[in-house]
């Protein structure tokens, strides 16, 4: 999606932008993620901010909306949302500016235990019952082997997107960012889907599963449903880089077939 300077937001949520910080005096604009119009940190009358927006006839708004409702039930790794407006034909949110660097998750790397203690965090939290997100079940019907989806059950709240992009490291703290696809299902899913980020970080398979293990959700699940989520991850991968063979959406799909075909999370139980 093209992005555009905050300048060139119409006038009208400029001023409801204005209304809710005070007079905005100075912009940049984000250079990082792909799925915004519009991202920028202004510095206002009221202090810094994050704002972030599409075109309300843009067919991504509804994840839009679904990250805006989502936000008052995250846990405090994730940056805290201020506001939510529609006007002028467009959907823009108002979040806490976290100055920080995309997660490193090399080997050795003194980022992990970050994203770890920010994992388990999240771990803790309930999917809420009176929001509309997506569950395991049915995001990943078309992907499960035939009678496994029954394992996707469950009521924690996932993020499922672990890209560095997405893992945000300040100080001593991870901050998870971007939950446009928040969804309701089996806890150990989350770890599961940080496996492929890992390997394609430069872990093996084995230090990938090594790594997964540290949470009990995962450590507790049954081998089948690991093995069940592998190739549904692997089919998913495979479809995204046959429609897209962007180099990292190829290499994606390769890890998760490497992973999947490895059988090497049933050994590890």
């Amino acid at each position: 999606m093209s992005r555009i300077p905050f300048e060139q937001l119409p006038a009208g949520i400029r001023q409801a932008i204005a209304d809710k910080t005070g007079a905005v005096h100075q912009t940049a604009t984000a250079q990082g993620g792909m799925n915004s119009g519009i991202a920028s940190v202004l510095e206002t009358e009221s202090g810094r901010v994050f704002v972030k927006g599409i075109p309300t006839d843009n067919p991504q708004v509804g994840a839009q909306r679904r990250e805006a409702a989502i936000a008052p039930h995250l846990p405090a790794s994730c940056p805290r949302l201020y506001w939510h407006l529609e006007f002028d034909g467009w959907s823009i949110l108002g979040y806490e500016v976290v100055d920080g660097r995309h997660a490193d998750y090399a080997p050795g790397s003194p980022d992990l235990p970050l994203v770890e203690a920010a994992l388990t965090e999240l771990q803790a939290v309930t999917a809420p019952a009176d929001v509309g997100i997506k569950d395991a079940v049915d995001r990943w019907a078309d992907y499960a082997p035939p009678g496994s989806l029954h394992y996707f059950e469950g009521n924690a709240l996932l993020h499922t997107d672990f890209a560095p992009d997405n893992v945000l490291i300040t100080g001593d703290r991870a901050r998870l960012i971007d939950w446009a696809w928040p969804t309701r299902g089996a806890a150990w899913i989350d770890p599961s889907a940080l496996l492929l980020q890992l390997m394609d970080a430069g872990h093996s398979v084995e230090e990938a599963l090594t790594f997964a293990s540290r949470f009990p959700s995962w450590r507790d699940a049954k081998a089948e449903a690991l093995a069940a989520f592998s190739s549904a991850t692997a089919a998913l991968w495979q479809e995204i880089a046959e429609v897209d063979p962007a180099p990292w959406k190829l290499r994606m799909a390769e890890q998760a077939t490497t992973l999947a075909s490895s059988g090497a999370v049933c050994r590890r139980r």
